[in-house]
């Protein structure tokens, strides 16, 4: 591993406690203007000073994030289909070449084990990590499931040791009954999705027991930006990443936060009534 492809992984996880807090922002690219991501720039802002690093297309990147930011971005260059479409018949969208211009620390592309178009994806990625060690630049396979597939340790198990064989640096993963026999047969860090939007303290749980189970962070997109409380509920998230904060102490963070918030906008709504 060469030494810019080891500095820029170094850079998405945090330095301190080998863990990281990805902002998950690319659903877009096949879900159009997802509930919470109509205006990224205006859900970003807040959100940006908290993240360890941004996972989102480039033209998100292009249009909504300032230039002048110190957050380290994942790219995801993996697309080519909406949800009107079969999913799985994925293409790479964006080169590593231009990866690098746009000063990204890593690249994402999804893998759908079992999925119809499941060997053009597992190619994908290989000839995306073939170019990545070219370039020095680390690739974070995403371990996509399809409304067919089981999210149980063993098909989570097969996708993620996969992704590992077949060069990925970190692999991103859905949390799952038995998590740590899937971490324990993959010999790369693993990150876990938020998934769909659930209740704050749920959302909670779920990142502690990964991170307790071994996981090294969370890329969590919906759980946060559709949070009553979006900063709240990152920092919230960080608390149990970083500081090993329990799901109680953790939930107490956002509440609090949601109660500023909520502080803030009455006081904001009164001034501009009168």
């Amino acid at each position: 591993m060469s030494w810019g492809l080891k500095n820029r992984l170094a850079r998405i996880l945090n330095s301190q406690t080998g863990r990281t807090v990805m902002l998950a922002v690319d659903h877009g690219y096949f879900q159009g203007p997802t509930t919470g991501l109509e205006n990224p720039r205006r859900t970003l802002e807040p959100l940006i000073p908290y993240a360890d690093s941004l996972m989102l297309t480039r033209g998100v990147l292009r249009t909504s994030v300032s230039d002048d930011i110190r957050v380290p971005i994942v790219l995801r260059v993996s697309g080519g289909t909406s949800i009107l479409k079969e999913l799985s018949n994925e293409g790479v969208t964006t080169s590593v070449e231009e990866a690098i211009r746009l000063n990204a620390s890593a690249v994402a592309v999804s893998i759908f084990v079992g999925g119809e178009f499941e060997r053009q994806t597992l190619l994908n990625l290989s000839r995306l990590v073939d170019e990545g060690e070219r370039y020095g630049m680390p690739v974070l396979a995403v371990t996509a499931v399809g409304r067919e597939m089981n999210r149980d340790a063993r098909y989570l198990g097969l996708a993620t040791r996969i992704a590992a064989e077949l060069g990925a640096h970190i692999v991103k993963t859905y949390y799952c009954e038995g998590f740590s026999k899937v971490v324990d047969g993959c010999p790369v860090p693993l990150v876990i999705a938020g998934g769909k939007k659930i209740p704050e303290e749920d959302a909670l749980r779920l990142a502690y027991n990964a991170i307790s189970e071994g996981a090294v962070g969370v890329d969590m997109g919906r759980n946060i930006f559709q949070s009553d409380s979006p900063v709240g509920m990152i920092k919230a998230v960080r608390a149990i990443v970083h500081e090993e904060a329990s799901v109680d102490a953790a939930f107490k963070l956002y509440s609090e936060s949601r109660k500023v918030m909520h502080v803030e906008r009455t006081v904001a709504s009164a001034e501009s009534a009168e």
